[in-house]
């Protein structure tokens, strides 16, 4: 097991705070459009009608909620995906621009459809997605992969396979860190993509289904793909990992949890920022434990991701 990170380890981060240590993300997948009916009870299953007590709609996406964590982190980051040229694709990269993220290769197909989420919120924060994935060409050789050259690392969720594949491939011929958002995907998909990626955090549904378990010792058998860290996101249990065939824990930090919605994302984002920033992995781990945390004590995907300022204060504060 590991020791807690402190927050000397941590140091590398205020100066990604204030410019001194530039860092440049990449991050590459899913974008959506949440549409979110906050409800006092979930669906119990079979024809249902339910009242919802708010509704909204924001940005969504694995990697389109890891970039904005990124950039409201503090650090310089790019989104590369696939949208609509319709209504949604607009909105959504709207938003990106509005949070400050580089959308130069968020690209919107005029035949293409955009993803677009329908979620469930409960009074305890947990929450139910149904997922239209977007209708885009699978093809990735429009990508500028010259510019990995100057990313710190790199991010990719499973839902774009053939730009995640060149993505890491590129990143990993030019020595720059790949992260792979491990949520549900096909076992083929984690099978091509797992060989490339340096640090995997799997979120415990898409470890169970792929590796038939999400206990620590499924965990530990995936060690045959080659990556520098395995890991899987435990919700209120916090994170565990491989690395060097060594496990470790990171515990969660307790918050008062109002909305799950967009944790696992938040804390993908802010790994990759912490390994761009040269930070260790138990102090990348413990950081984005925090970053997580933090955010779910706001309604909302991308609501309440603190800066890197605000979130070392809330580890110094925090057992």
């Amino acid at each position: 097991m590991s020791a807690p990170a402190n927050i000397g380890d941590l140091a590398a981060l205020a100066d990604v705070a204030s410019r001194a240590k530039p860092v440049h993300v990449i991050c590459l997948g899913l974008s959506a459009l949440d549409q979110i009916w906050r409800v006092d009870r979930p669906f119990a299953g079979g024809s249902e009608k339910i009242k919802a007590v708010a509704y909204g709609t924001l940005g969504g996406g694995m990697a389109a909620n890891a970039s904005v964590a990124v950039a409201r982190l503090g650090a310089s980051v790019a989104f590369w995906g696939r949208a609509g040229n319709d209504a949604a694709g607009h909105e959504m990269k709207s938003a990106f621009i509005a949070e400050g993220v580089d959308v130069e290769n968020f690209r919107l197909f005029p035949n293409g459809r955009s993803s677009v989420s329908g979620i469930i919120v409960d009074s305890s924060g947990e929450r139910q997605i149904v997922n239209f994935r977007g209708l885009y060409p699978e093809a990735a050789d429009w990508l500028p992969l010259e510019a990995v050259a100057r990313a710190s690392s790199v991010l990719a969720d499973p839902r774009w396979v053939e730009g995640a594949a060149t993505l890491f491939r590129e990143a990993r011929a030019r020595g720059v860190p790949t992260v792979l958002d491990g949520d549900m995907a096909d076992a083929e998909v984690f099978e091509q993509l797992l060989p490339l990626t340096d640090h995997a955090i799997f979120s415990e549904p898409a470890l169970a289904s792929f590796a038939g378990s999400a206990d620590d010792q499924s965990l530990a058998a995936l060690g045959r793909f080659g990556c520098r860290v395995i890991a899987v996101t435990r919700g209120e249990s916090g994170v565990s990992w491989y690395e060097n065939g060594q496990q470790h824990r990171q515990a969660a930090f307790a918050v008062d949890v109002v909305d799950t919605t967009g944790a696992g994302d938040v804390f993908h984002g802010a790994y990759a920022l912490a390994i761009g920033a040269g930070l260790d992995v138990r102090a990348a781990m413990t950081f984005s434990t925090a970053t997580a945390a933090m955010k779910c004590r706001h309604a909302g995907g991308r609501n309440g991701i603190p800066d890197i300022n605000e979130c070392l204060v809330f580890m110094r504060t925090k057992p």
